[in-house]
């Protein structure tokens, strides 16, 4: 069975502390939730997170949906947003974890990124460096989220062209761009062998898009 590989870049420096990471913690588990419904995710779907503050932590490595088990995420009271060392770590996971098509066997269909963040990089040119070596990993869509009236979204912007903004990071505003993300998860794996990227689904109003 070929895979979807969908891999979540968190942000959980100090300014998520409170409620922002409480709202993450619940609509995450609201999409999950939602993908065990759609039987083709539960056929292909694997999901990953890795969250960055001042450490980066590959919190849930690439696991099948049926087996993904989504732990409570934490947050410092404070400390900075390493984005460029998180990008450095998917990309050294994305190598070591999706397969590619051999003689023997076809490879993954193109992994998804998505990546929330209420604020912007603190090792920009670390991040910068990272932006190329990213999109040369032929990501089926990458998808970036500023959260919060303090995200600054022309960051994004330099990584990807997909990039939606939220007023607040609360449990409200959340959990509809998770509910946003699993409908374009599962709008991914019902396109799967037709060799587009993956056109997303229209965001609810709490989401506005940055174009």
């Amino acid at each position: 069975m070929r895979r979807l590989p969908v891999y979540f870049l968190l942000d959980t420096s100090g300014s998520m502390n409170g409620e922002p990471i409480q709202a993450l913690n619940n609509a995450l588990s609201g999409m999950v939730n939602t993908l065990r419904t759609d039987p083709q995710a539960l056929d292909s779907l694997w999901l990953s997170i890795i969250t960055f503050d001042r450490e980066i932590r590959e919190l849930v490595p690439l696991t099948e949906l049926v087996s993904f088990q989504l732990p409570e995420i934490h947050c410092p009271e404070s400390g900075p947003t390493n984005m460029g060392a998180a990008l450095t770590l998917l990309c050294e996971k994305v190598d070591a974890d999706v397969r590619k098509s051999s003689p023997t066997q076809k490879g993954d269909w193109k992994p998804l990124l998505f990546i929330m963040t209420d604020g912007s990089p603190s090792d920009l040119g670390a991040y910068r460096e990272a932006i190329p070596q990213v999109k040369a990993r032929n990501f089926g869509v990458i998808v970036g989220c500023a959260a919060g009236p303090k995200a600054k979204e022309e960051f994004l912007k330099e990584l990807t062209d997909k990039v939606v903004r939220l007023d607040t990071a609360d449990s409200t505003t959340l959990k509809q761009f998770f509910r946003w993300v699993s409908d374009s998860i599962q709008q991914g794996s019902n396109s799967q062998g037709t060799g587009d990227s993956l056109r997303l689904p229209p965001p609810p109003a709490e989401l506005s898009l940055v174009i």
